[in-house]
Order: C-alpha cells, then structure tokens, then sequence
C-alpha cells in the first residue's frame, strides 16, 4: 500500500457516518461519565483531559490572533501553562487568556455535534490530530508522556476496536468534557475564596481589561454551565 492509499483509506474511515447508539446506552455512558468527573480518584485523570484542552484552547486562540507559541507544559497536579509571545496586550491577548476555560464545553459541543451526525470516529481522529500538533510544543517529559499514552490509546481506539466500542468511547469522551468543564471553574472560586490572586487566567484578564476578575470567573462558569445544556439536548433529544 503506497501513502496515497494510505491517506485514502484513512480518510475514508474518520469520514465513514456511523449509526448513533440508542438514547438509553447514551445516557448510561453519560452516568459513567458523570461518576469519573465526581469521584476524587477517577476526577484526577479526567482533569488530565480537560488540562490538555484547556490548553490547546490557549495554543490554538494564540495561533489564530497571530502570536507565536513558546512552548506547552502539563504538570502530574493535573496543571499546565501555554506560553506565547506577541503583543502584551489587547483583543488578541484577551481571547487568548479567555480560550483556557472556555475551551472544555467548545469542544465537547462540537464533539456532541458530530456525533449526533453520526461521525464518532471522526471524533477520535480530530482528538488524535490535536493531541499530535499539541506534542511538537511540548516542552517538558511529563506533557510528553501524558501526550503519548492519550494520543497512543486513540489511535489504537481508531485503528483497532469495532465501529461501537470507537462510537461509545467517543460519546465517553465527550460527555466527559461537558460534564468536567464547569468543575475546574468551581476550583478557581475555592482558591479566590482562601487567597484574593491565584494567578489565575481571570486574574490576568482582569489586568488587561476593565471587568474584575470574579466576573470573568462567573462568565466562565456560565459559559460552561449553557455549554453543558446544549450537549445534553444535542446528545440527548427530546
């Protein structure tokens, strides 16, 4: 098989429609989801996932408003920190700082889109696709690592399992996004309640725009609360 067949059957396959599961099976994947992102043990690896998007939201709104990444790092506290270099201020530097936390529910809605279209292996692949762009920015071995194991289990998820098992991890992953988005926003507030700066991304934005930092917190929680609304309506109809 020559590359160009390769890439054709690859292709073919992330595009290939899939029968969506019966609403009971998702709703049952949408409860395993649920308990991951609540129980301490199980939250701890979830919050890797949502780090990792966290940012690649941060990498991906830095590209798009023009500035140049530095480097990617994610941390065994489920931490990480994207840094860009460009103008210091500004719209472009807003939507950066903005796209950590808003990212989660973005790309669980968009997941949950194309699933109820019936693309769940396009899912996988698009995550595999981010996973490997975000590994050429990572700067330190334990981002790396993460970056592997994640991006070696899709693949083998992509290549290896049945159309169903690639649907219901799909539909796993994304219900996780959603129903994990509004938690880390929840942790931001307990920190701003024992400590007035954390560093955090609100903070930031509140130096370089007028609103304090507590309202871009309830922003982001908002945001990720109506996020997690509409993947439920788009995953589960009514």
């Amino acid at each position: 098989m020559d590359l160009t067949e390769a890439a054709s059957q690859v292709w073919s396959r992330a595009t290939a429609e899939q029968t969506p599961p019966e609403p009971g099976l998702v709703l049952f994947i949408a409860i395993v989801a649920l308990l991951l992102v609540l129980f301490p043990t199980t939250w701890h690896w979830v919050r890797h996932l949502v780090t990792v998007v966290h940012e690649a939201g941060h990498a991906f709104v830095a590209l798009l408003v023009g500035r140049r990444l530095s480097g990617i790092r994610l941390h065994s506290d489920t931490s990480g920190l994207t840094v860009s270099r460009g103008r210091p201020s500004g719209p472009g530097m807003v939507a950066m700082l903005a796209a950590g936390y808003l990212a989660p529910a973005v790309v669980g809605l968009g997941a949950a889109t194309l699933l109820a279209a019936g693309h769940g292996l396009a899912v996988l692949w698009l995550l595999l696709l981010a996973l490997v762009l975000m590994f050429v920015q990572i700067r330190n071995w334990y981002g790396a690592l993460v970056l592997l194991v994640l991006g070696g289990g899709v693949f083998a998820i992509t290549w290896y399992l049945s159309p169903v098992w690639q649907s219901a991890v799909a539909y796993a992953i994304t219900w996780s996004l959603l129903l994990a988005a509004p938690k880390p926003v929840l942790e931001l507030i307990g920190q701003r309640r024992s400590s007035r700066r954390t560093g955090s991304d609100a903070d930031q934005l509140a130096r370089h725009t007028p609103l304090p930092a507590g309202l871009w917190v309830a922003v982001f929680l908002v945001a990720n609360l109506a996020g997690l609304a509409v993947g439920v309506t788009t995953l589960l109809p009514v």
